[in-house]
């Protein structure tokens, strides 16, 4: 079953239940198959075909999904585009991905983005609102005023009214068709697009439906971005496959998603730690207001051991951790639903859970060799969700996927449970002294300290060391720590060449959208803006 399959099924069965909330607006599964059709049936009028591409340069509104199926509905190819790019990084995009069609929000395409687009592939434009689909207008989030359709561009509300009612020419794609391309996050280089088929969506969603046991009573939070494989797979399509429903809040603001707990009942969601320790470090939320939000999952950046604890401890709810990759569409290590993941002994890394579904994980040594249990060396996966290369880039899918294997560039073991463990990206090894040090150990040992709210570990040079360690800490409100004290406890808890000899203390971490450190603005001595 392809996801628009999947999708027509639900529509269905289950075509008055509510698939899309976005404040105080709710879209059955009837409603967006009949705003999906007719903009689809818009998009083939303007000429667009089977194969082609529209880019998504949207945030977390309903126009993301009913983009998505229309894109489908008329043989399309998605192209998911981090709307926190400027514009001439949404143009680099572009050219790799060459869509005919971009869909914006209004407030996204700005005169400099039209500019850097102006003799790209694209030549149609369809702008929305983030105020449509609803009333609240809730100003925290949302603008304050609707802007006026720029030049050239046409309103995506304007063409499903006005071809509502009409059905699209029947174009499905099968399989292994391209359903998404989704870009790599490029924390270590330039930014690749994965292409993410059919078969891989349906199995990323189904992951998360079957692990998290997700049906039709569930009510699923968005808080990842749709843009990215988690939003894809751990909100749209898992929604889809367990013909639950969709709670959209625009952006994330932490009194806005608690109030849309608590009117929806959200009772599932999976996203970037980040947001969970945002939760956790406001005094205004109370456990009652997280009662109905009993699965959560967490996955983008390691989740230290204390800050499951200390969340678990607030709120009574278990972050359940799960790894994926955009390569991976989704989950493909995961702590079972029920399940508390085991605590390395050693370096208090938190095991990142087991095998999910018809997933195989292997450990290799620099060689390519299995290793066994206990032995640090590179995950290899292979599955059903492994996407079969990136977007016109053979050099690189070479270079990750072989014998049907994705190298994900992630170190770690397994231990004789079947239990894995992270240590940490090949790419940020720290070598000090000629010592081979984690970032991830220190930064584990670091979110132990009651003043630490994140940390960010990196190599910096040394004309002594060759390298040295240095991490990045912001601290929690109403603590105080300073840098001196921090390396003290570091020393006390670390062997000698692993503990941190400097520390620097900033308002906050630079981070992608999902939560990764961006370690090489740490390098570079880029800080991180302070949330809000």
């Amino acid at each position: 079953m392809t996801m628009l399959e999947a999708f027509r099924a639900a529509a269905v069965s289950s075509g008055d239940r509510p698939l899309l909330r976005y404040f105080d607006r709710v879209l059955t599964y009837a409603d967006v198959d009949q705003l999906s059709d007719a903009l689809a049936v818009a998009l083939q009028d303007r000429g667009f075909q089977q194969g082609d591409r529209a880019a998504f340069y949207l945030q977390n509104v309903p126009q993301y999904v009913i983009a998505l199926l229309a894109t489908w509905k008329a043989g399309g190819i998605a192209v998911a585009i981090n709307p926190m790019l400027t514009a001439g990084e949404v143009a680099k995009l572009v050219a790799d991905s060459t869509p005919s069609v971009l869909i914006a929000l209004d407030e996204l395409y700005t005169p400099q983005v039209a500019d850097a687009l102006a003799s790209s592939s694209v030549t149609r434009i369809i702008t929305t609102s983030p105020l449509d689909w609803q009333t609240d207008n809730d100003t925290r989030v949302l603008p304050g005023d609707r802007l006026a359709v720029p030049d050239g561009a046409e309103d995506l509300c304007a063409l499903t009214e006005a071809y509502d009612g009409r059905s699209p020419a029947d174009v499905s794609p099968g399989n292994d068709d391209i359903a998404v391309i989704t870009y790599t996050s490029g924390t270590t280089g330039k930014p690749k697009g994965a292409t993410n088929t059919h078969g891989n969506v349906v199995m990323g969603g189904s992951s998360y439906r079957d692990w998290f046991d997700l049906d039709g009573d569930d009510v699923v939070l968005g808080v990842a971005p749709l843009f990215h494989v988690t939003g894809l797979t751990g909100h749209i399509a898992c929604t889809i496959a367990a013909q639950a429903s969709l709670v959209l809040t625009y952006r994330v603001h932490t009194e806005v998603l608690v109030d849309a707990i608590r009117r929806h009942r959200a009772s599932f969601t999976v996203g970037a730690i980040t947001v969970f320790i945002a939760l956790g470090e406001s005094a205004a939320i109370h456990p009652e207001d997280l009662a109905s939000l009993t699965k959560i999952a967490s996955g983008g950046a390691p989740i230290a051991a204390a800050t499951a604890d200390r969340f678990k401890q607030r709120f009574g709810t278990y972050i359940h951790n799960v790894y994926g990759m955009t390569e991976t569409t989704g989950p493909v290590l995961g702590v079972p639903l029920g399940h508390h993941a085991p605590v390395e002994a050693e370096t208090q890394a938190l095991s990142v859970g087991k095998p999910m579904g018809d997933t195989r994980v292997t450990v290799l040594d620099d060689d390519g060799n299995p290793l066994p249990p206990g032995q640090i060396g590179e995950l290899a996966v292979a599955g059903p969700q492994i996407v079969p290369g990136y977007w016109r880039n053979d050099d690189a899918t070479r270079a990750a996927i072989r014998d049907g294997r994705l190298l994900t560039g992630d170190v770690g073991y397994a231990d004789g449970d079947g239990w894995y463990y992270l240590v940490d990206r090949k790419k940020d090894m720290i070598v000090a002294s000629g010592y081979k040090v984690w970032p991830r150990e220190v930064e584990d040992v670091l979110y132990t300290h009651d003043a630490v709210l994140e940390a960010g570990v990196v190599g910096v040079p040394d004309p002594y060391r060759g390298e040295t360690v240095k991490a990045f800490v912001s601290l929690r409100s109403g603590h105080t720590a300073t840098a001196e004290e921090l390396v003290d406890y570091c020393r006390t808890r670390l062997a000698a060449y692993k503990y941190p000899r400097l520390i620097e203390i900033v308002d906050a971490i630079p981070k992608t959208a999902t939560g990764k450190i961006l370690r090489r603005q740490l390098r570079e001595g880029v800080p991180g803006q302070p949330p809000g």
